[in-house]
């Protein structure tokens, strides 16, 4: 049995059944126990998939971009040669900015041979084409929000036009939640208050724990040297637990030394179990944020899409798609570039990839 499972709070037999402060009490804990597990299987597994990353997709990808970026100067010595259509011109042009264009987007810096390559072949230049696609970007999110998201000088990159949006949401947000009136001021003040009273109530819950388990544990008062050490060893998860609001730690330890049990938590008045539930509700919201932070950070880090609910214990699977999707990737560039080494495939090719075009503006007109 766990240690958890040791503070469920149970009915005695023939007495009467548990009230839903105990009844919350004992959901809570439960809760929190498997938030910890979530937590700890994203922080050990994390490094883990960050090094076979390393390992199976990196490669991959460092792969996939050099047969990109061979496939761009290889559509660059196309254009050199005799014999093609304007149109067939064209295609090349196009797919010469937008094989840069995708090269670039992804990597750490610009590559000067890459940005001379764009620059050659496309309407403007490549910073140009950045800034206006950035502008275009800014006038949208202001017409979809409604804010002014300030003077395009200042703007240098999609990084700081995204940035000056969440600045200036934050800030409406907070001005809409200002308070409006005197008696809203007062109603506001009112449940502060109360909360405030709440607070310190379950404040004080904690610390009796802190100061009954301090009591119990202090090394000074320990004659035997063993004996010391291993209290010097719980005073310390004590005193982090202490400091973290971890009132559930604080629990276990009690259970642990024996200070408390099942039988104990039964009988504590409901104004103690109200008090405990509201730190452990507390400990339990904190621990799905740094969860979902974790998380979150996870698919930006790696391209993947937003959203909540990954199961951190299989992240290695992701690895066996991504390396799949990678090598797909790679196979179509390398098929790509030996049709286009014949001049007669090289024609089909190019009008099949002219036509993908032609249908991906027009489905794109009904969206």
């Amino acid at each position: 049995m766990s240690r958890v499972q040791g503070l469920q709070i149970a009915s005695a037999s023939g007495e009467s059944a548990l009230t839903p402060e105990q009844k919350r009490f004992n959901t809570l804990i439960r809760q929190i126990e498997q938030a910890r597990r979530t937590l700890a299987a994203w922080r050990d597994n994390v490094p883990l998939y960050l090094q076979a990353h390393a390992e199976r997709i990196v490669p991959l990808i460092a792969a996939l971009a050099a047969a990109r970026t061979e496939r761009a100067f290889m559509f660059d010595r196309l254009l050199d040669q005799p014999g093609w259509s304007k149109a067939e011109r064209a295609t090349l042009r196009e797919l010469i900015c937008d094989s840069v264009a995708q090269i670039l987007e992804t990597a750490d810096e610009d590559d000067p041979a890459l940005k001379a390559l764009f620059d050659k072949h496309a309407d403007v230049d490549l910073d140009t084409e950045r800034r206006q696609s950035r502008m275009a970007l800014k006038g949208m999110m202001e017409a979809m929000t409604g804010l002014d998201l300030g003077d395009d000088a200042e703007i240098a990159s999609d990084e700081d036009l995204f940035k000056r949006m969440q600045e200036r949401l934050a800030a409406g947000a907070a001005d809409a939640h200002a308070p409006a009136g005197t008696s809203r001021r007062r109603r506001r003040t009112a449940a502060q208050q109360r909360r405030e009273v709440e607070a310190q109530l379950a404040s004080q819950s904690i610390r009796e724990i802190f100061r009954k388990l301090a009591s119990a544990l202090h090394p000074d008062r320990e004659t035997d040297p063993a004996q010391r050490q291993a209290k010097t060893a719980l005073m310390q998860q004590v005193n982090r637990a202490y400091a973290a609001n971890d009132l559930l730690s604080l629990l276990e330890l009690q259970l642990q030394i024996e200070q408390v049990d099942a039988g104990h938590l039964a009988n504590a008045s409901a104004q103690r179990v109200k008090h405990y539930n509201k730190l452990l509700a507390e400990q339990l919201a904190e621990l799905k944020a740094e969860a979902a932070r974790l998380e979150s950070a996870f698919r930006i880090d790696f391209g993947l899409d937003p959203g909540l609910g990954m199961n951190p214990t299989k992240l290695t699977a992701l690895l066996g798609q991504n390396a799949k999707e990678l090598r797909a990737g790679l196979a179509m560039i390398q098929l790509d570039m030996r049709m286009l080494a014949d001049r007669v495939t090289a024609k089909r090719w190019l009008k099949r990839e002219r036509q993908r075009r032609r249908d991906d503006i027009f489905d794109g007109e009904f969206f």
